[in-house]
């Protein structure tokens, strides 16, 4: 062999060790090994960050710079674009509402009573609040229950936002139903009025340490809940791309109970009172069928739209879509529950999720929840909502079961090995949730897993931590809202991301939702889309005059614009 011949072959063995190599050392697109994605519960973006103040050289939208409100919360010069107002009805249920007339006072919100039953006015309050958002620790402490939980279900978002107008939250909230201890009374109270409109002052020191996080990390000012609606769906969401639990009899789509079928249309003589809803009632719907009850008004508001919405809906003829809140059909330790025309239980879901698609590429993930423990779950922190994979038969029926575990786990997986990918789901008392808990709990629940990590420096430098919330919670938000399909998007919702690699002090304005988690996921692991109905199918938002919309809408990001994989994190 000659001299050349011998240096070609060291050279391409050389090659060959050096690509092997790579794959050895990291099987990531980034220099990100570990995603942790953090989820409290039912706060907008606008209710936390509706008075922050980034750094120099960044911009927000929010209520402070719309000018809304003034920075020590009272009414701005821009007050009245968020006024909230009482529709001229027709005794049909609609989603689009041109014309309105403006509260001239907001009614007093409630508050939970001194056992915790029941609902009382909160006398605490002025009677004439403004008839837009107020800042609710002026009349009550921020490390204080909020009082009620304003009305976040699928059929009443698609209300409050009023083709996004965002006017009608507290009329949707005193209207709908939901919330009265007397479903067939129209004239009886829903004990839900104007907390919607309540919103934390991070400018008067409000919401301090996600503020701290914002300015030394990366936020997005237009991060979206996936579906109108509450926890449970929008949880699913995050686990499928965006999918919605179907009813389904032996794994194929039927026609669920009727008591178990919303009919949001409003009852004879009533300006807005469902005829069937409740969380413990009528919650399917099938949106492909246009004279299906409330199905024609949100699908004519879509076809108005000036592009066409993703997958047509993402509707299939003859398959109800469960849009409320129900229980799996699996207890979190994998045992089959019981179903029935009365008992609110989803049946097994076949849902392509992450964890399958993780799992299919050896990438070790685990999903963590506050009230689950060694002997089974913590009553009064464990909620299924917030459990989304024990909806999942291919998750619950096979060995997949075994990474949903306790949060306590996951601080010991800090310390030893952390998996890939973690989503967190605190105990349920942490979450920030209104009238069970607050923006206070849920803060220092995340300063905890975020300080814990940063005491590991070889895992924080490979580490991105997403701080988000599930949903609104039905509490109002100005921002804009893009209509993906059907079943969503949503009002804004908080989104920080902390890493070594944020841009620190950032406002990212692209366009995002919850599966924009996925995309980022799989972008960096190098993932397919998780099915063909999944939003992650959907392109990264190209540029318009408006940097808030998308230039070819429908569009998600990826969340990549929040960090710099450009720099050394020595400089």
């Amino acid at each position: 062999m000659s001299k050349n011949e011998i240096a070609l072959v060291i050279l391409w063995a050389s090659a060959v060790l050096s690509v092997a190599h790579a794959q050895d050392k990291t099987t990531t697109t980034t220099p990100i090994e570990h995603v942790v994605v953090i989820v409290g519960e039912n706060m907008s973006f606008d209710a936390l960050f509706g008075t922050y103040q980034p750094p120099q050289g960044q911009s927000v939208s929010n209520l402070l710079s719309r000018k809304i409100i003034h920075a020590d919360g009272t009414p701005g010069p821009n007050y009245s674009a968020a006024l909230q107002k009482i529709p001229a009805t027709s005794g049909k249920y609609l989603v689009d509402y041109p014309e309105s007339t403006a509260y001239a006072v907001l009614p007093r919100p409630y508050a939970r009573k001194a056992n915790g039953r029941g609902r009382d006015i909160d006398n605490s309050l002025p009677a004439d609040l403004p008839p837009g958002p107020f800042q609710i620790t002026r009349y009550r402490p921020y490390t204080e229950f909020t009082g009620s939980s304003p009305v976040h279900r699928f059929f009443q978002m698609w209300q409050q936002v009023n083709a996004g107008r965002k006017d009608l939250f507290v009329w949707t909230s005193m209207s709908s139903g939901e919330g009265s201890s007397d479903k067939a009374n129209p004239a009886n109270s829903t004990g839900l009025s104007s907390e919607a409109m309540a919103f934390y002052n991070m400018a008067s020191g409000d919401v301090p340490y996600f503020n701290q996080l914002a300015r030394t990390y990366s936020i997005s000012d237009n991060y979206h809940q996936s579906i109108m609606g509450g926890t449970m769906a929008n949880y699913f969401a995050m686990a499928t791309g965006g999918d919605v639990i179907r009813y389904l009899k032996d794994g194929v789509p039927g026609v669920p109970p009727q008591a178990q079928i919303e009919n949001p249309e409003p009852l004879p003589g009533s300006a807005n009172w469902y005829t069937h809803s409740g969380y413990s009632s009528g919650s399917y719907t099938a949106c492909a069928d246009e004279h299906q009850p409330g199905v024609g008004a949100i699908r004519a508001y879509l076809g108005s739209l000036p592009y066409r919405v993703f997958n047509g809906g993402n509707c299939e003829a003859g398959t109800y879509y469960l849009v409320n809140n129900y229980s799996p059909y699996y207890s979190p330790g994998g045992s089959p529950q019981v179903l029935g025309t009365r008992l609110y239980v989803a049946p097994p879901q076949t849902a392509p999720t992450i964890a399958q698609a993780l799992s299919a590429k050896a990438i070790t993930w685990r999903w963590y929840h506050g009230g689950r423990s060694s002997r089974g779950v913590k009553r009064g922190d464990y909620s299924s909502d917030m459990d989304p994979l024990t909806f999942s038969k291919e998750v619950m029926e096979t060995d997949l079961k075994k990474n949903l575990v306790s949060d306590s786990e996951l601080f010991d997986d800090i310390k030893g090995q952390m998996p890939s990918v973690a989503f967190v789901a605190p105990p349920v008392s942490r979450t920030g949730h209104p009238a069970s808990g607050t923006p206070a709990a849920f803060e220092a629940y995340a300063k905890g897993i975020v300080e814990t990590i940063q005491a590991n420096p070889k895992l924080w430098e490979k580490t991105a931590i997403f701080i988000t919330t599930d949903e609104g919670g039905g509490y109002y938000d100005s921002g804009y809202i893009q209509p993906i399909d059907f079943f969503g998007d949503g009002t804004r919702i908080p989104l920080i991301a902390v890493s070594p690699w944020a841009r620190p002090g950032y406002v990212g304005h692209t366009y995002y939702d919850s599966v924009s988690l996925l995309k980022f996921i799989e972008r960096n692991w190098g993932l397919k889309p998780l099915s063909r109905r999944s939003r992650d199918n959907l392109p990264n938002p190209q540029a318009s005059a408006d940097p808030y919309v998308p230039g070819n809408r429908p569009a998600l990001g990826d969340l990549f614009e929040l960090f710099d994989f450009s720099r050394s994190l020595k400089n």
